[in-house]
């Protein structure tokens, strides 16, 4: 018992140091590079074209990174045990397309000019209300149905998605831009307050869900079984969908579509540490925002000084390293 818990503590601390120094080679590339050596005392100096690209644009870029790749992590985690299949991530619930069709109707409709909150706020909206369909259609005689919602969530998904597509094709030139560049995601937020709330929404998302690391773990076992050993699963199940689908939907509204975060990440994880969720969620999130920090360095330098979507980046990136895992796991399975 003493040996799994050092391995848990070395494994978290070995993914923490890698999320550092991703981070510190993060703030130093891009269009005007950075000796690594001189962001101290370019941090002290207050003053400069370096200084303002450090606290202006990279470090709450990286920062965004984090909260959002380990949110969309935790909540791939949390999904994937209470729907007890690898296969689902925050995305599935229709969570994404509820928060893209919001963002596509006011781009459509000119509404952003509102003010810079109004794609964040739409796209959160939509987030909501997907929420809200998927919880209500999924309730069966009083009681919440898992594979309802998620078939309900899929449902929702293809009809936001086919939607968005016909505004996309009678909307003008300047606003598809605006469309398909926020589909495809984007880290470069400029407003510091929506950063802030999102680091808020991922801290406490991941102190939330260790309130429920017990019933997740009993969860695996099914949800009758799970009940017998004393877990009000039914309850336990709705708060933790409600928590990953307000963080999946926050990071939406902020970064717009971001994949494979939620569905490779606790896969990898769950490999490497196994199914304890006590150490699943952490690693969930570390890895989550590792992975995203990771991403953002490729799609600002592979074209440099051009930027590529991030979401693009995560999509290629971690479609690969699942088909990688998954070969592995059928190799290792013919061999036992």
């Amino acid at each position: 018992m003493k040996k799994k818990y050092l391995s848990w503590l070395f494994f978290s601390l070995t993914l923490l140091a890698a999320l550092v120094i991703a981070v510190i080679y993060s703030v130093s590339v891009g269009e005007v590079k950075i000796s690594i050596s001189d962001i101290p005392s370019i941090l002290s100096s207050g003053d400069g074209m370096d200084y303002f690209i450090l606290t202006k644009i990279r470090i709450p870029r990286v920062i965004l990174a984090i909260a959002v790749g380990g949110s969309l992590g935790l909540t791939g985690a949390i999904l994937q045990g209470i729907y007890r299949n690898p296969l689902v991530e925050p995305y599935t619930l229709g969570i994404s397309g509820g928060a893209s069709l919001g963002v596509t109707l006011v781009v459509i409709f000119g509404l952003y000019d509102a003010g810079m909150y109004a794609l964040p706020l739409a796209g959160f909206v939509g987030a909501l209300l997907t929420i809200f369909l998927v919880y209500t259609l999924g309730m069966k005689r009083g009681n919440l149905d898992i594979n309802r919602m998620l078939l309900i969530g899929v449902m929702i998904s293809f009809v936001t998605s086919s939607i968005i597509m016909f505004l996309m094709s009678v909307s003008t030139t300047d606003k598809l831009h605006g469309i398909v560049f926020w589909v495809m995601g984007s880290l470069d937020e400029p407003n510091t307050n929506l950063i802030r709330v999102i680091i808020s929404i991922s801290i406490i998302g991941l102190i939330a869900s260790y309130l429920f690391a017990r019933p997740l773990n009993a969860l695996q076992l099914g949800q009758a079984k799970a009940t017998h050993l004393g877990i009000n699963a039914s309850t336990s199940i709705q708060i933790l969908f409600v928590i990953a689908s307000l963080m999946a939907g926050a990071c939406v509204s902020v970064a717009g579509v971001i994949g494979f975060v939620g569905l490779i990440i606790p896969h990898m994880a769950r490999q490497i540490v196994g199914t304890d969720y006590r150490i699943l969620l952490l690693s969930s999130f570390l890895g989550g925002g590792l992975f995203l920090v990771l991403s953002d360095i490729i799609a600002r330098t592979i074209i440099a000084p051009s930027e590529l979507p991030i979401g693009v980046i995560t999509g290629m990136v971690g479609g690969v390293v699942f088909m990688v895992v998954l070969s592995n796991i059928r190799r290792k399975s013919k061999l036992s």
